[in-house]
């Protein structure tokens, strides 16, 4: 097995936060009111091998999209690592400043989850995908000319639709071409910041499986964030869980969809819909709210919403360990059967 192209060590982000007004209706696990900070991402660690799509599932506001930003330095972290591999070296993201930082940045790009603000009006679709091979520098008039007329035939864009602006496409088509701009400075990693999830369903299919082609064709990377469970198991080679901040879950796509140990990935899966109408739907219904990353319970932070919860959850967090082959669960009382 080779080396991660990036390898996530206890990677953590923190929101200073004001001071507030104690809860009436917190938790009786809560602890005390004492600290401002938001807990958005608190200690996870993962890892993605050249031409892998990573599959980062949760609930909305559980810091997937933070962690896809702080892999790209657009959010700098407030501790951890991320050692990334790429050409022979061996990089720590965290460390890279200026020309170094900008010249990382080339192989780490990211599709944006709307295709409609992404774009700039008053650039054409040329200029769109060409704009990173400009800032970088990437060779003559010509050359660029030539790398955004491949990308774009690569993604599926005639060369004729070039020289249009984003209001004369469709979203399927602008995200397209987002997916081309991030094409275009042949990175080696591109997080997909739940890029299909503002389009219609029948342009969510050709989207992901456009996705597909080109890591099949590129050897390109994704760390694929969405809440789509069904857009998920189709692109994903692993997936991980994450839940208030923390990774919960990882493992195989047909392990985490078929064997799920942890409680939280179970409801996820039975809340999901059932497309066959023949079978019977089996909800594990989840009581209460969502933790608040601000107010996080002692314990395990899902403890409070778990029908196996017991005493040893409400008092210690527990850690990602292996219960089989490529396959974590934090969790004291995983499902095993």
């Amino acid at each position: 097995m080779t080396k991660p192209l990036l390898e996530v060590t206890g990677l953590t982000k923190y929101f200073p936060l004001g001071n507030r007004a104690p809860s009436h209706t917190s938790h009786t696990s809560h602890p005390p009111q004492t600290s401002a900070q938001i807990r958005a991402v608190d200690h996870i660690s993962f890892h993605i091998h050249p031409g892998e799509t990573l599959g980062l599932v949760g609930e909305s506001g559980c810091g997937k999209t933070t962690t896809g930003r702080m892999v790209l330095r657009l959010i700098e972290p407030t501790a951890g690592k991320m050692t990334f591999r790429a050409n022979g070296h061996e990089l720590d993201l965290l460390q890279l400043k200026g020309a170094a930082l900008r010249q990382a940045r080339r192989h780490l790009q990211l599709v944006f989850q709307d295709p409609y603000s992404s774009l700039d009006p008053r650039m054409t679709a040329f200029d769109s995908i060409a704009e990173p091979l400009r800032a970088h520098r990437m060779g003559t008039r010509a050359d660029i000319e030539a790398r955004v007329y491949a990308v774009a035939d690569a993604v599926g864009l005639q060369g004729g639709m070039l020289r249009r602006y984003p209001h004369a496409f469709s979203g399927g088509q602008r995200q397209r071409i987002g997916i081309a701009r991030a094409l275009a400075p042949e990175p080696r990693l591109i997080v997909c910041d739940e890029p299909v999830s503002a389009l219609d369903v029948s342009v969510q299919a050709q989207i992901v499986n456009l996705l597909k082609d080109l890591q099949e064709q590129l050897g390109v990377a994704y760390l694929f964030v969405a809440h789509d469970l069904a857009v998920v198991e189709n692109i994903s080679h692993r997936v991980a869980i994450m839940y208030a901040g923390r990774i919960v879950e990882t493992a195989p796509t047909h392990q985490m969809f078929h064997q799920p140990r942890h409680p939280y990935t179970q409801a996820l899966l039975a809340a999901a819909p059932q497309p066959d109408p023949t079978k019977r739907a089996t909800q594990a219904v989840l009581e209460g709210e969502p933790a608040d990353p601000a107010r996080l319970p002692t314990g395990c932070a899902f403890h409070p919403r778990c029908p196996r919860a017991t005493e040893l959850c409400h008092q210690h967090p527990p850690a990602l360990e292996s219960l089989e082959e490529d396959h974590f669960t934090a969790c004291h009382c995983p499902i095993r059967e």
